[in-house]
């Protein structure tokens, strides 16, 4: 069991987890028998792999942790594994050891391999203590990985080994007795102790802290205490409740909202201290749910947003624009109408009996603007041969870069695909522009391109 001290040390670095972190401490203390297996689990943002690691590094007990996001296959995690248990007991032994660790090179091709490996690095008289963080989501992981990791310390003497999980199957380790340590998810109490002991400051740090007085500095840090708290339970009882996944996303939510929440402080409307005043002021705020949306790209709605904002928004190169340009036009013009806009020597007048041109008959319904229609599905044949047509000079390079291209634009979600075909180069899969009008507009006048002259009204 570790120290009070120690205990209280470690509850204040990682609050609201009192709990967990003396039973961590009670089933890994070095000085008794631990368990050969321990599942670790709980909601995402929960603190699981930040308390194992403050526990293990406080017990002083050899241990080595594997992240299993850092690892791609199968293979490639049990090879992380053999280097990470090598340097964990490399810390600990005098010089002797570590000149008989050199004879260990990092490979394991299987389960076996890491069985017979880890029996020689692991001494009988020793301890050593094996986190898998993230497990249940390792890539290419066959089906006997779990089970045969959690045997392990079965057959190691010394050797106990942790699985960080987010929410376990029934007996996945297909053992019995296995302890589990659950991490419950934070109530509003604990979430509004986390968030508030880094409190944001309400005045724009442009000035130096030297140009103050101390009383001054010591004032300042509590009016950004006592406002951030209140605000911080505000946001929890408006948006954060409802909507914020974890603690995480209700901190980005907070420090999303709070430059706006005190401009009227910083513009002179209000005081540090007049939290309902500034409640009501900024209402609109905590009634809409723009915050919660993260966005690459600024809508078009939003206050503020001007077209030097959407210029900036995307630097493209020169015929990607074309080709978003293409896609555009596709989606937005008629089929029937490309070879009016795009083929020079087409006669648009019909020619009538007895001479003359013959006028269209006028149309008995209202037309609605193609841009109000929204965007429709084209093929990639189509577009690609309205970019030949607008591009005023040929094109160099073969169709692979342009392909190329294409993929980026689809990776940046500004062209999407419709169709439910596999293969995204098939002649037949249908496509669809994903940006609007303003966008384009200003994609367009950066490449010199006078793109509402090629657009059906």
């Amino acid at each position: 069991m570790l120290p009070e001290d120690l205990l209280v040390f470690l509850n204040d670095q990682i609050p609201c987890r009192q709990l967990q972190i003396k039973q961590l401490a009670s089933l890994l203390d070095p000085t008794i028998s631990n368990p050969a297996v321990l599942v670790v689990h709980g909601l995402e943002a929960t603190g699981k792999s930040l308390t194992v690691k403050a526990v293990l590094d406080s017990l002083l007990v050899p241990h080595a942790i594997v992240r299993s996001k850092e690892c791609i296959t199968a293979r490639h995690l049990l090879e992380r594994t053999i280097i990470a248990c090598k340097d964990a007991i490399e810390k600990i032994d005098d010089g002797e050891a570590v000149q008989d660790l050199t004879s260990f090179d990092g490979r394991c091709e299987n389960l076996s391999s890491l069985t017979v490996q880890l029996e020689r690095l692991v001494k009988p008289q020793s301890k050593l203590i094996l986190v898998f963080d993230g497990i249940d989501r390792q890539r290419e992981a066959p089906p006997t990985l779990l089970p045969a990791l959690a045997r392990l310390g079965e057959i190691i003497l010394k050797l106990t080994v942790i699985f960080i999980v987010t929410a376990p199957r029934p007996r996945f380790l297909h053992l019995a007795g296995v302890p589990h340590l659950h991490f419950t998810t934070y109530d509003r109490t604990e979430c509004l102790a986390i968030v508030s002991q880094s409190p944001l400051s309400i005045f724009a740090s442009a000035s130096s802290d030297d140009e103050f007085s101390e009383e001054l500095i010591l004032k300042r840090q509590e009016d950004d205490a006592w406002l951030w708290s209140r605000f911080c339970g505000a946001i929890w009882d408006s948006l954060g409740k409802g909507a914020a996944r974890d603690i995480v996303s209700f901190r980005n939510v907070c420090q999303r909202l709070w430059v706006n929440f005190v401009q009227p402080i910083r513009d002179g409307l209000s005081g540090t201290r007049e939290f309902s005043k500034l409640l009501v002021r900024n209402r609109s705020l905590f009634q809409a749910e723009n915050a919660l949306n993260e966005r690459i790209v600024p809508p078009a709605s939003t206050a503020g947003t001007t077209n030097k904002a959407l210029k900036y928004s995307h630097e493209l190169p020169y015929y990607t624009s074309y080709l978003l340009i293409a896609a555009y036009l596709a989606s937005y013009n008629p089929a029937r109408q490309d070879q009016t806009f795009f083929i020079k020597a087409y006669e648009r007048k019909r020619r009538k009996k007895g001479g003359g041109t013959a006028k269209g008959r006028p149309s008995k319904h209202r037309k609605i603007q193609r841009k109000l229609l929204g965007p429709q599905a084209f093929v990639i044949e189509r577009m690609l041969a309205i970019f030949h047509a607008i591009v005023p000079h040929p094109v160099p390079g073969g169709m692979s870069d342009l392909m190329g291209q294409i993929a980026t634009l689809t990776s940046s979600k500004m062209l999407v695909k419709t169709s439910t075909t596999a293969d995204i180069l098939d002649a037949g899969t249908k496509w669809r522009v994903n940006v609007g009008w303003e966008y384009v507009q200003v994609i367009a006048r950066m490449i010199g391109f006078e793109v509402e002259g090629f657009l059906v009204e």
